[in-house]
């Protein structure tokens, strides 16, 4: 017998010493550095869980009325690799009238396994790696019930929450959308998603090594915690009203938007908000290429300048600083000569001699640059900011716009500017910026803080948004005396928004709209605003966007303006100042 090589024992014995080696250090590997690892492996083969959604709270109007809430429904899901082949028909021909789909259709579902694993996979009693099939989904949850009666195994039923929209798609860019796991992608769902998604609930079980449910088994369950309910300031008849008159000026005026504010003066609060064009609520249509203009609340993103209605404010201004009072008067001569450009009055009239209130009644541009005069840019551009404008108003909804108002102090600016600015050109304000401005006229000369949320109401406890005023602009007198000059404007001036028997305070304002690099003759931005002076518990704003039949605010806006205010001077009960004359109704 030959003897063995030193050298080859050497290298065998090598060879056992490596692999000794490379097995403990795998041992090591596996035992201590990847221990939490495989750990976790085998606890997920071995425990299952299953998500307890939480019920997401609702969206109410300030009386409590349902705007959006979520409904129980079931998704049906089916794993072929658990259904005997000879059962398939007879599921099918029994599941076909309660999802209202072909049995046909089914029997093809049930009999090929998915190519690919589902949203849904690893539910309770399904195989390990079976790839469940969706049967149906948004099933009432009466036909759940059934479903789950009948006992077919294989079948999942899994529970899921949709958004439903009692009032249909009334306030739908102030709502918002959720998305298919009902998380807030708009709107208030988005904005207050936190108090209204809740939290998730768990349940761990132990499961068998075919998946299924060990039925004597441990189990571990933590509660989900359902979502707080949102109430918002809006009033639901006035939303309604307002949206109505919304539809009927764009079809009347062939306009390409409106928007329509109607704001609670004294504490800020929002009673309605709509913007036009909008979108189906109840079935949006997330691949609409216009959707994400269409869901835009353009009452808070959007700005324009607001033209004439922005002389009332230059006017605060001279009456606060005792500039003037309302029988001060200049000469108009119908233009006036700034800084080698000429501006005239919108109607081309020399009015002569004229007073602070006869300037709000022909609403003159000459006399809105008189008074810009008398205030230097100093004092004009300290109230442009105390009213609110660029900057946002810190309303409760997301996406707000700053404004655009450009003063003496940042580059670019010329003393021309102060002119057109008196008049409300060349700076830009959303329609919740000059709302909330003029609501300060309105209620005494407070600026308050605009918002559409009142309450939250949930598991959590009650949470109350009370009114924040933050700043005060102008002087009780002056606001006073302000009211009673835009009473004589809508009894005397063009606009046409007279309520007989009431004392309106308002101010229409025609707005070039911009295009390219001038000003388009025929394209403008029609707005009106009106409150009742003598009890100002509502400011209404409307804004129509390029009418096309007639240009200007006091024959556009001013009486979509009016038929509200007809409307809600009954809703509030608001007495009449003085006696109806006879005839006039």
């Amino acid at each position: 017998m030959a003897a063995i090589s030193p050298v080859r024992l050497f290298l065998v014995g090598g060879a056992l010493v490596m692999l000794t080696l490379l097995v403990q250090v795998r041992l090591v590997s596996l035992q201590v550095i990847e221990h939490e690892r495989y750990r976790q492996l085998a606890e997920d083969e071995h425990w299952g869980v299953l998500q307890l959604a939480p019920h997401r709270g609702s969206i109410r109007d300030r009386h409590g009325n349902l705007l959006a809430t979520s409904i129980m429904t079931y998704r049906l899901l089916a794993d072929p690799t658990r259904i005997r082949p000879d059962q398939i028909t007879r599921i099918a021909n029994t599941l076909a009238p309660l999802v209202n789909q072909p049995a046909e259709k089914l029997v093809l579902a049930l009999a090929t396994p998915a190519e690919a694993a589902l949203p849904g996979g690893g539910e309770r009693g399904s195989s390990p790696g079976a790839k469940p099939v969706e049967l149906a989904e948004e099933l009432p949850y009466s036909t759940g019930a059934k479903i789950e009666a009948l006992g077919f195994p294989g079948l999942v039923l899994e529970q899921r929450a949709v958004r439903a929209y009692p009032e249909g798609n009334l306030a739908a860019q102030l709502i918002g959308i959720t998305g298919r796991d009902q998380r807030g992608l708009a709107g208030i769902e988005a904005d207050y998603n936190r108090y209204l998604a809740g939290q998730t609930g768990t349940v761990r079980y132990e499961r068998d090594t075919t998946g299924a449910e060990i039925p004597l088994g441990m189990q571990g369950v933590t509660d989900p915690r359902d979502g707080s309910d949102v109430i918002l300031t809006i009033d639901r008849f006035i939303q309604r009203l307002v949206e109505q008159e919304a539809d009927a000026a764009m079809a009347r005026h062939k306009a390409d938007g409106v928007t329509i504010l109607v704001m609670d003066p004294r504490n800020g609060e929002v009673l309605a908000m709509t913007t036009r064009p909008s979108f189906d609520l109840t079935q949006p249509n997330l691949n609409d290429p216009k959707f994400q203009e269409l869901v835009r609340n353009r009452a808070v993103t959007d700005m324009y300048e607001p033209g004439s209605v922005f002389k009332i404010l230059t006017m605060a201004m001279a009456l606060e600083e005792r500039l003037v009072s309302p029988d001060t008067t200049y000469d108009d001569r119908g233009w006036v000569r700034k800084y080698d450009r000429t501006i005239v009055n919108w109607d081309g009239v020399a009015n002569g001699r004229t007073t602070m209130t006869r300037l709000l009644v022909k609403s003159a541009n000459v006399g809105a640059v008189w008074l810009s005069d008398l205030l230097g840019s100093e004092r004009f551009y300290r109230y442009v900011y105390d009213f609110g404008f660029g900057r946002p108003t810190n309303i409760d909804l997301g996406g707000e716009a700053a404004g655009q108002a450009r003063t003496h102090r940042d580059p670019g600016w010329s003393p021309f500017d102060l002119a057109t600015n008196s008049f409300g050109q060349g700076i830009n304000v959303t329609p919740i910026q000059l709302i909330t401005a003029v609501s300060a006229i309105a209620n005494g000369g407070k600026l308050m803080q605009p918002h559409v949320v009142k309450q939250i109401v949930g598991p959590s406890g009650n949470r109350t948004f009370e009114p924040v005023m933050v700043r005060r602009v102008i002087s009780e007198e002056t606001a006073r005396t302000l009211r009673e000059m835009m009473v004589t404007v809508v009894n005397e001036g063009t606009a046409k928004a007279v309520v007989p028997g009431y004392r309106l305070a308002g101010k229409s304002g025609t707005t070039q709209v911009v295009t390219g690099q001038a000003y388009s003759d025929d394209q403008t931005i029609a707005s009106f605003v009106v409150f009742p002076a003598t009890d100002p518990t509502f400011v209404v704003l409307v804004r129509v966007d390029r009418p096309k039949d007639n240009q200007w605010g006091g024959q556009v806006a001013a009486p979509i303006a009016r038929t509200i205010v007809e409307r809600l001077l009954a809703c509030y009960r608001i007495p009449p100042d003085a006696p109806r004359a006879k005839g006039l109704g």
